[in-house]
């Protein structure tokens, strides 16, 4: 699947469009054995909903992509669902999931930007572009993306892990955590590490990037060594952090993951693989 990301109205009329359409932070979609799918209509009326607001994303397989919310109480359609979007990670097309994320941060963003954050008077959207503006002092309020780091630490055949309180059991990942302002991703990399497990490290090499829609980060891959210190992790951050071999893995992230994509990158370099 091909997706162009594109701003601003679409005028040209279609006969099928993709709806990315939420319900809070509910996507509506068709669960069948293959995974979800996101409906494929003229209008969300074909579906007996009415949305509350509408974007235009981009085109996906020469459709139009739209994203819309719906209301709170709405009823889903008959063979169709409103299910939490992380939820879905593991049963949506891989190529689907950046558009639903991007339609997801836009709908959320919408939301919470309804009132200027300058003087409290009401916002209305403006033409053409991604932005509320204010009626009143006209201060214009875009989409922001809050920049993480991610990275994966290497010792000798080891790779550190770590497992934050929120994640299942037994399931542990790679490094992540928020950029401070005034801070470069480099200086992120080695706070991160060194706040929550005690480890400093060095040789940091910008690996990849990935947006994650929850609900509104950029996560920024790295790969680091490691340079000194022992594991002593902040028990307010994460639950625990260990070196693992390759022959001694933990449960790990969804392959969709970026965070998944660095153990694997680990892996290879180490001349294994994940099955």
């Amino acid at each position: 699947m091909n997706f162009i990301s594109q701003n601003g109205r679409f005028t040209t009329h279609t006969e099928k469009a993709w709806w990315f359409l939420f319900r809070g932070d509910d996507l509506l979609v068709a669960m069948n054995n293959t995974g979800a799918e996101v409906p494929v209509v003229k209008n969300p009326a074909q579906l007996g909903l009415a949305q509350a607001r509408t974007f235009y994303l981009g085109i996906l397989d020469n459709l139009p992509c739209f994203a819309g919310e719906v209301e709170e109480d709405a009823n889903p359609p008959e063979n169709l669902g409103f299910i939490r979007l992380r939820k879905l990670i593991a049963d949506i097309d891989e190529d689907i999931f950046p558009v639903a994320g991007r339609a997801f941060q836009i709908v959320n963003w919408a939301r919470t930007h309804q009132y200027c954050g300058r003087c409290g008077s009401k916002t209305k959207r403006k033409e053409c572009e991604l932005a509320m503006v204010c009626e009143k002092c006209g201060f214009a309020s875009y989409p922001r993306i809050s920049p993480a780091v991610i990275t994966a630490v290497v010792k000798d055949n080891a790779i550190l892990l770590a497992r934050a309180h929120r994640f299942p059991p037994g399931l542990y990942s790679v490094i992540a955590g928020f950029v401070e302002p005034g801070e470069t991703l480099e200086q992120c990399v080695k706070r991160e590490i060194l706040e929550e497990t005690g480890i400093e490290v060095k040789n940091i090499r910008y690996f990849g990037s990935q947006q994650w829609p929850f609900p509104n980060s950029l996560m920024v891959g790295f790969t680091a060594e490691y340079e000194s210190g022992e594991i002593k992790i902040d028990p307010g951050e994460i639950g625990d952090a260990r070196w693992f071999t390759p022959d001694n893995f933990p449960d790990l992230p969804h392959k969709i993951t970026i965070a998944r994509r660095l153990i694997e990158w680990f892996l290879d370099e180490k001349g294994n693989g994940i099955s």
